[in-house]
């Protein structure tokens, strides 16, 4: 097994170490969640680099890479919707659509249109990612660390005025419609991918 598989193996791993941490009471574990994500994130962004500077694209590392991406940022979701659950003040009080099912729309559409991307690139078909998939990917990224930053910093700064404009924040509307949003640009982007799907194009 080569460097960019074992390190995408490692974000898979990582996955639920992150989870039992953002979900912990201790505001050292949810401190030391924000350190596991970000190292897993930068795994995902040395192995891509790797990979090109040192010619290891393989089949199963393009099957790995982006199902090992989407197992990282669906546990991200997973977690704000169980942190929602046990405060639903957390994203705010007035939701025009439960986070848990926004939640479940971002996870589904990254799961399921990731693998069946991933099956037609096994079959030999290339693909380039697509603006809107970029924008997505990138605002789903910032979002993860927006609220991850936030936690881990309210954590550290305990009984503080820091402390009290965090989690204001994390339970503010403006929160919520950010997640709104994020979900709405990953909707668009899953139907970009089905309706206008052909060789050369990502999801």
């Amino acid at each position: 097994m080569n460097l960019p598989n074992t390190l995408s193996l490692l974000r898979i791993v990582l996955a639920p170490v992150f989870l039992f941490l953002l979900l912990s009471d201790s505001p050292v574990y949810v401190f030391l969640s924000f350190l596991v994500y970000t190292l897993a994130a930068l795994t995902d962004w040395y192995d891509g680099r790797y990979a090109r500077k040192y010619g290891f694209k393989t089949i199963w590392g393009q099957f790995l890479d982006p199902l090992a991406d989407k197992i990282l940022t669906s546990s991200a979701f997973v977690g704000f919707y169980l942190l929602n659950r046990k405060d639903p003040e957390f994203f705010g009080s007035s939701e025009i659509i439960p986070v848990g099912y926004l939640a479940a729309i971002i996870i589904i559409r990254d799961i399921v249109l990731t693998a069946a991307r991933s099956v037609q690139e096994l079959r030999g078909k290339q693909f380039r990612t697509s603006m809107v998939s970029k924008t997505k990917t990138f605002a789903q990224m910032t979002f993860i660390f927006l609220i991850i930053g936030s936690l881990a910093l309210a954590s550290l700064f305990q009984n503080t005025a820091l402390n009290a404009f965090l989690i204001s924040y994390l339970h503010s509307i403006i929160n919520y419609y950010l997640l709104l949003l994020i979900t709405i640009l990953t909707v668009a982007s899953g139907a970009a991918y089905i309706f206008e799907s052909k060789p050369e194009q990502n999801i």
